[in-house]
Protein backbone atom coordinates (compact mmCIF):
# COMPACT_ATOMS: atom_id res chain seq x y z
CA UNK A 1 0.00 0.00 0.00
CA UNK A 2 1.47 3.37 -1.00
CA UNK A 3 1.96 5.86 1.84
CA UNK A 4 -0.37 8.36 0.17
CA UNK A 5 -3.15 5.74 0.29
CA UNK A 6 -2.91 5.26 4.06
CA UNK A 7 -5.72 6.97 5.98
CA UNK A 8 -4.11 6.75 9.41
CA UNK A 9 -2.16 4.69 11.92
CA UNK A 10 -3.87 2.24 14.26
CA UNK A 11 -1.92 0.68 17.12
CA UNK A 12 -3.36 -2.64 18.30
CA UNK A 13 -2.15 -3.78 21.73
CA UNK A 14 -3.47 -7.25 22.58
CA UNK A 15 -1.75 -10.44 23.76
CA UNK A 16 -4.14 -12.57 21.66
CA UNK A 17 -2.49 -13.27 18.30
CA UNK A 18 -5.82 -14.08 16.66
CA UNK A 19 -7.36 -10.78 17.72
CA UNK A 20 -4.37 -8.79 16.47
CA UNK A 21 -4.38 -10.65 13.16
CA UNK A 22 -8.12 -10.19 12.63
CA UNK A 23 -7.96 -6.48 13.45
CA UNK A 24 -4.98 -6.03 11.14
CA UNK A 25 -6.81 -7.79 8.29
CA UNK A 26 -9.98 -5.79 8.91
CA UNK A 27 -8.38 -2.35 9.20
CA UNK A 28 -5.69 -2.72 6.53
CA UNK A 29 -8.49 -3.59 4.11
CA UNK A 30 -9.88 -0.15 4.96
CA UNK A 31 -6.52 1.51 4.13
CA UNK A 32 -5.23 1.99 7.67
CA UNK A 33 -1.66 1.25 8.67
CA UNK A 34 -1.94 -1.24 11.54
CA UNK A 35 0.95 -1.87 13.94
CA UNK A 36 0.44 -4.66 16.47
CA UNK A 37 2.06 -5.27 19.84
CA UNK A 38 1.49 -8.29 22.09
CA UNK A 39 2.16 -6.36 25.31
CA UNK A 40 1.84 -2.86 26.72
CA UNK A 41 5.56 -2.83 27.47
CA UNK A 42 6.50 -3.50 23.83
CA UNK A 43 4.08 -0.82 22.68
CA UNK A 44 5.63 1.78 25.00
CA UNK A 45 9.08 0.87 23.67
CA UNK A 46 8.08 0.90 20.02
CA UNK A 47 5.35 3.44 19.38
CA UNK A 48 5.71 6.98 18.01
CA UNK A 49 4.24 9.40 20.58
CA UNK A 50 4.01 12.13 17.93
CA UNK A 51 2.06 10.04 15.42
CA UNK A 52 -1.50 10.88 14.46
CA UNK A 53 -2.95 7.59 15.59
CA UNK A 54 -5.59 5.73 17.56
CA UNK A 55 -4.76 2.96 20.04
CA UNK A 56 -6.94 -0.14 20.37
CA UNK A 57 -6.00 -1.69 23.71
CA UNK A 58 -7.01 -4.95 25.35
CA UNK A 59 -7.96 -4.37 28.98
CA UNK A 60 -6.53 -7.61 30.38
CA UNK A 61 -2.98 -8.55 29.40
CA UNK A 62 -0.07 -10.26 31.17
CA UNK A 63 2.27 -7.73 32.76
CA UNK A 64 1.00 -4.17 32.38
CA UNK A 65 -2.76 -4.16 31.90
CA UNK A 66 -4.60 -2.01 29.39
CA UNK A 67 -5.83 0.23 32.18
CA UNK A 68 -2.30 0.69 33.50
CA UNK A 69 -1.15 1.46 29.96
CA UNK A 70 -3.81 4.16 29.71
CA UNK A 71 -2.52 5.70 32.95
CA UNK A 72 1.04 5.61 31.57
CA UNK A 73 -0.01 7.30 28.31
CA UNK A 74 -1.75 10.03 30.32
CA UNK A 75 1.37 10.50 32.46
CA UNK A 76 3.49 10.82 29.29
CA UNK A 77 0.99 13.28 27.80
CA UNK A 78 0.40 11.06 24.77
CA UNK A 79 -2.92 12.15 23.34
CA UNK A 80 -3.98 9.18 21.21
CA UNK A 81 -7.70 8.49 21.32
CA UNK A 82 -8.07 5.10 23.02
CA UNK A 83 -10.54 2.31 22.28
CA UNK A 84 -10.61 -0.53 24.82
CA UNK A 85 -11.54 -4.05 23.81
CA UNK A 86 -12.20 -6.84 26.27
CA UNK A 87 -13.93 -10.14 26.75
CA UNK A 88 -14.51 -9.33 30.40
CA UNK A 89 -16.15 -5.92 30.18
CA UNK A 90 -18.23 -4.44 32.93
CA UNK A 91 -19.95 -1.09 33.36
CA UNK A 92 -17.82 0.31 36.22
CA UNK A 93 -14.62 -0.40 34.28
CA UNK A 94 -16.08 1.23 31.18
CA UNK A 95 -17.05 4.33 33.15
CA UNK A 96 -13.57 4.54 34.70
CA UNK A 97 -11.79 4.35 31.34
CA UNK A 98 -14.15 6.86 29.73
CA UNK A 99 -13.52 9.39 32.51
CA UNK A 100 -9.79 9.10 31.85
CA UNK A 101 -10.24 9.87 28.18
CA UNK A 102 -10.88 6.54 26.48
CA UNK A 103 -13.26 7.16 23.63
CA UNK A 104 -15.07 3.84 23.69
CA UNK A 105 -15.19 0.43 25.25
CA UNK A 106 -16.28 -2.57 23.19
CA UNK A 107 -16.55 -6.25 23.99
CA UNK A 108 -15.24 -9.21 21.99
CA UNK A 109 -16.55 -10.35 19.62
CA UNK A 110 -17.04 -6.86 18.22
CA UNK A 111 -19.09 -5.62 15.31
CA UNK A 112 -16.68 -5.03 12.43
CA UNK A 113 -18.60 -2.23 10.73
CA UNK A 114 -19.07 -0.40 14.02
CA UNK A 115 -15.38 -0.74 14.86
CA UNK A 116 -14.29 0.59 11.47
CA UNK A 117 -16.64 3.57 11.84
CA UNK A 118 -15.31 4.23 15.34
CA UNK A 119 -11.68 4.10 14.18
CA UNK A 120 -12.47 6.53 11.35
CA UNK A 121 -14.13 8.95 13.77
CA UNK A 122 -11.32 8.70 16.32
CA UNK A 123 -8.60 9.30 13.74
CA UNK A 124 -10.48 12.49 12.86
CA UNK A 125 -10.29 13.37 16.55
CA UNK A 126 -6.56 12.57 16.54
CA UNK A 127 -5.99 14.92 13.61
CA UNK A 128 -7.88 17.67 15.44
CA UNK A 129 -5.81 17.14 18.59
CA UNK A 130 -2.59 17.21 16.56
CA UNK A 131 -3.57 20.51 14.92
CA UNK A 132 -4.47 22.00 18.30
CA UNK A 133 -1.13 20.87 19.77
CA UNK A 134 0.73 22.40 16.84
CA UNK A 135 -1.12 25.70 17.26
CA UNK A 136 -0.39 25.65 20.99
CA UNK A 137 3.34 25.09 20.43
CA UNK A 138 3.45 27.88 17.85
CA UNK A 139 1.61 30.28 20.15
CA UNK A 140 3.84 29.38 23.09
CA UNK A 141 6.92 30.03 20.96
CA UNK A 142 5.57 33.45 19.94
CA UNK A 143 4.59 34.35 23.52
CA UNK A 144 8.07 33.39 24.74
CA UNK A 145 9.49 36.26 22.66
CA UNK A 146 7.79 38.85 24.88
CA UNK A 147 9.67 40.66 27.63
CA UNK A 148 8.27 40.76 31.18
CA UNK A 149 7.01 44.32 30.58
CA UNK A 150 5.40 43.34 27.28
CA UNK A 151 3.67 40.51 29.11
CA UNK A 152 2.26 43.03 31.57
CA UNK A 153 1.04 45.28 28.76
CA UNK A 154 -0.45 42.33 26.86
CA UNK A 155 -2.31 41.17 29.96
CA UNK A 156 -4.00 44.56 30.17
CA UNK A 157 -4.72 44.76 26.44
CA UNK A 158 -6.46 41.37 26.66
CA UNK A 159 -8.39 42.64 29.69
CA UNK A 160 -9.71 45.51 27.56
CA UNK A 161 -7.71 48.31 29.19
CA UNK A 162 -7.06 51.46 27.14
CA UNK A 163 -3.55 52.78 26.54
CA UNK A 164 -4.00 55.57 29.11
CA UNK A 165 -5.26 53.09 31.70
CA UNK A 166 -2.33 50.77 31.00
CA UNK A 167 0.07 53.69 31.36
CA UNK A 168 -1.47 54.57 34.74
CA UNK A 169 -1.42 50.94 35.86
CA UNK A 170 2.27 50.51 35.10
CA UNK A 171 3.49 54.05 35.83
CA UNK A 172 4.79 54.62 32.30
CA UNK A 173 3.97 57.08 29.52
CA UNK A 174 1.30 56.51 26.90
CA UNK A 175 4.00 56.67 24.21
CA UNK A 176 5.85 53.84 25.98
CA UNK A 177 2.64 51.81 26.08
CA UNK A 178 2.16 52.43 22.37
CA UNK A 179 5.71 51.29 21.67
CA UNK A 180 5.21 48.13 23.72
CA UNK A 181 1.91 47.51 21.98
CA UNK A 182 3.54 47.80 18.56
CA UNK A 183 6.29 45.38 19.62
CA UNK A 184 3.72 42.90 20.92
CA UNK A 185 1.71 43.02 17.70
CA UNK A 186 4.89 42.46 15.69
CA UNK A 187 6.22 39.59 17.83
CA UNK A 188 2.88 37.78 17.86
CA UNK A 189 2.25 38.33 14.14
CA UNK A 190 -1.02 40.05 15.01
CA UNK A 191 -2.83 42.84 13.21
CA UNK A 192 -5.81 43.15 15.56
CA UNK A 193 -6.65 42.63 19.23
CA UNK A 194 -8.70 39.62 18.14
CA UNK A 195 -5.51 38.10 16.70
CA UNK A 196 -3.80 38.68 20.04
CA UNK A 197 -6.65 36.98 21.87
CA UNK A 198 -6.47 33.94 19.62
CA UNK A 199 -2.72 33.58 20.17
CA UNK A 200 -3.05 33.95 23.94
CA UNK A 201 -5.87 31.42 24.13
CA UNK A 202 -4.13 28.94 21.82
CA UNK A 203 -1.00 29.17 23.97
CA UNK A 204 -2.90 28.36 27.14
CA UNK A 205 -3.07 31.88 28.53
CA UNK A 206 -0.56 34.35 29.87
CA UNK A 207 2.35 33.31 32.06
CA UNK A 208 1.80 34.08 35.71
Amino acid sequence: MDSEDILGVVYVIDDDDAVRDSLQWLLEASRYRVIGFDSAEKFLAGHDPEAIAVAIIDVRMPGMSGLELQDELIARKVSYPVIFITGHGDVPMAVSTMKKGAVDFIEKPFDQAALKALVERMLGEARTRAAENENRKLSEALMAKLTAREQQVLERIVAGRLNKQIADDLGISIKTVEAHRANIMDKLNASTVADLMRTVLAGGGLRQ
